[in-house]
């Protein structure tokens, strides 16, 4: 089932194309990754989807009524005054503590709720960040580079974590990412952009894609599975 249509998205600035001619499709509980070089666009693309850029040209269509948690990249959470977990948590005056406990619950960050954002570590910002995106219950969860600045065992977990969410909440996660050791092996499909798609579909079926193999080299999917999704589904979520 279809979530959201991009058909035919230009995006041009000072006569620049930006994006040109972006067509694809979110599904419904289906993980999209978007991969490509710095500068390809993969952040502009998802403040048009999101809705925070307009394109030039093109049509988005929303087929269904979204919830949208968003990661965005880069966010500079050095506060210059001291500020807890918690209150970060509850700046948009909206939810009730036990519902702000219960999602930093599900990101195992519950801990976490009366420590100071200065001095926590990347991973640990990444899963408050996380949390906080999770407050509407969404269906359409956008994770932009969600690892930068995170150590290889960090970026392990936050992985795991991610995929665990996508199972329990049934949603559809776009993850734009340069980490391909880890998205590689459990998203469902992949997207590889240079300011227009140079090629998508599968894992194994891109890997083998001449765009893909120019761009990132000739790799074995295997070569990816730092971890593997068994199909025990009993979450402690």
């Amino acid at each position: 089932m279809k979530l959201i249509i991009l058909k035919n998205i230009f995006l041009k600035k000072n006569k620049k194309t930006i994006l040109k001619n972006i067509s694809l499709c979110i599904e419904k509980n289906k993980i999209l990754t978007l991969i490509g070089p710095n500068g390809a666009g993969k952040s502009t693309l998802i403040k048009i989807i999101l809705k925070l850029k307009k394109p030039s040209s093109g049509k988005i269509i929303y087929l269904k009524k979204h919830r949208i948690g968003y990661v965005p990249q880069n966010v500079d959470l050095n506060i210059p005054f001291r500020m807890t977990v918690y209150k970060f948590m509850i700046m948009s005056n909206i939810y009730k503590k036990n519902i702000i406990i219960s999602n930093l619950k599900k990101v195992g960050a519950e801990k976490l709720k009366n420590k100071y954002l200065n001095n926590l570590s990347a991973g640990e910002i990444q899963k408050v960040l996380l949390a906080r995106a999770l407050l509407n219950n969404p269906n359409f969860l956008v994770l932009d580079e969600p690892t930068q600045g995170i150590d290889l065992l960090g970026q392990i977990k936050l992985y795991k974590l991610i995929y665990k969410i996508k199972l329990k909440l049934k949603c559809s996660i776009l993850i734009v990412s340069h980490d391909l050791n880890f998205v590689m092996n459990q998203t469902d499909k992949v997207i590889c952009l240079n300011k227009h798609i140079c090629c998508s579909g599968t894992p194994k079926l891109i890997s083998k894609n001449k765009n893909f193999i120019k761009m990132f080299g000739s790799i074995k999917i295997k070569k990816f599975a730092f971890y593997n999704h068994n199909h025990n589904h009993e979450h402690n979520f």
